[in-house]
Order: structure tokens, then sequence, then C-alpha cells
């Protein structure tokens, strides 16, 4: 019976590309969107509270304190408890969120001595992808550009608007740094399975890190208006394990080589 349910579990897809409607997160794949995901499900319990309470004093207001109701008006005009309460209940929440928010930004911003470098370059309308660690003077990086597939050249499985001729493959459990730029204007590489949501932008230099934890194919775009064909420059990142990671940077250096 357990082995019946965990291979139930393994045949339940994952939320790692966009769908139609969706009102919440796509399913997290490293430290950080887990962090984000746990952060909004904790603010959302202050905000259901307090919205609750808020909607419940109007509805007396209204409803309870009606002419017809109150025929003498009150002749209250202040209240110093009250207004000791609505002043530091309000203070205590954000304090309570503060916490784990601030927590959540540092470990953002925290950069591991990272085992990969990729740098990412925007352009008007496709990326391009370089691994930089592979680069040795004599020889050509490991870099090569991804463009979104048109209708007529996908093939079953693929998703429309969001498939690349050439996908990122990373390592899943490795410390992988990001160098974001862009060529031309501004542009944002946007991965939402994995928190990262990086401004792309022209003679700078912006890094941010990530660590993924489960083998997958994941899906994003660009989130920056950046002309006529923003919406037309998705983003593809294929995880796997560190050993299919090897053999794939082992072939396309190869290749790289035989074309030089």
């Amino acid at each position: 019976m357990a082995n019946l349910q965990g291979n139930l579990q393994n045949l339940v897809p994952l939320l790692d590309s966009a769908e139609a409607w969706q009102t919440g997160f796509q399913d997290p794949a490293t430290p950080v969107m887990e962090g984000i995901v746990n952060l909004h499900n904790d603010i959302m319990f202050f905000l259901v509270v307090i919205g609750g309470l808020t909607f419940w004093v109007l509805f007396r207001v209204v409803y309870g304190f009606d002419e017809s109701r109150n025929t003498l008006p009150s002749k209250t005009v202040h209240g110093t408890t009250i207004e000791i309460v609505w002043t530091i209940t309000p203070a205590l929440v954000l304090m309570i969120i503060a916490v784990p928010s601030f927590a959540l930004l540092y470990a953002m911003d925290e950069i591991i001595d990272p085992a990969i470098t990729l740098k990412v370059i925007g352009h008007q309308w496709y990326w391009s992808y370089e691994y930089s660690d592979y680069h040795t003077v004599g020889t050509e990086p490991l870099a090569f550009d991804s463009y979104m597939l048109p209708e007529e050249d996908l093939e079953p499985g693929n998703l429309r608007l969001l498939e690349v001729d050439n996908r990122i493959v990373l390592p899943v459990d490795t410390h992988v740094r990001m160098i974001i730029t862009a060529a031309d204007v501004l542009h944002c590489w946007a991965m939402p399975s994995f928190g990262v949501k990086m401004d792309a932008c022209p003679g700078r230099l912006n890094q941010t890190s990530i660590f993924i934890k489960r083998e997958g194919t994941y899906y994003g775009q660009c989130s920056e208006i950046c002309g006529v064909n923003h919406g037309f420059m998705p983003i593809v990142v294929d995880a796997v394990s560190l050993e299919d990671y090897i053999r794939w940077t082992s072939s396309k250096i190869e290749l790289t080589e035989e074309l030089v």
C-alpha cells in the first residue's frame, strides 16, 4: 500500500508553468520560492482576520446604528482607549510580519560561493546565455541564443508561447549564480517556480542565486515591457542531475570546438 501511494505521488503533475486563469503560485522548486509561499500564507492569515473584523465593524455601523434603530444619536466624539488599541495593534501586526519578511529578503540577496555561473543577456526579443565557467583563453565560450518556437514548429507536449529552441540546462542541488544584463532596452528574467524576477538593465550587471531542489522543466517569461514582441520571450530551464549536466556540458563544448 505504501509503495502504491508513493507511485501515485510520483504521477501527480507539478505546476511548473503558467495555466489559464491561474490565481495561485506555481509549485516551488527552490528554498527561496518556498519561503515566498510560506510568507504569503502567513500574511493571508492576518489579511483574513483584519478584513473580517473591518467588515464586521462596517456592518455594525451601517445596520445597527441606522436612524430608525437609534433615534437618539450618541454624543461621543472620541475614545482614548480605542484610539490606543487601533494604533498599537496595527504596529504590532506589522512588526510580526516584518520578521519573516526581512529574513526572506536577506536570504534572497545572499550569494553563496557558486559552483556554476550563468550569464543572461536580454535582447529584443530573445535571450542569450553564457556558461562563464567553461570559457578559457583561446576557446569559444559555451553560449547560445534562445528564441521562442513558432506554432508550426511545436511538437506534441510543447507549450504554446512558452517553448524555446534552446533550453537552459542546470543541475539540481547546486548553487548557481545568475548574472543578468541587457543589450538594448530593459528586460526582466522571471522564473516563478524559482522565486526569481531580476531586471536586465543595459550597462549594468544584476546578480542573484538559485538552488534547484528537484528535477523538472520550468517555464518563465520576460516580465518587463520591452517592445512589440515583449510577450514572445519565454524562458525554459531543464533541471537535471549533476551527472546529466556534466554530460550535457561536455557534448556542448565538443560541438563548439568542432564548429571552431
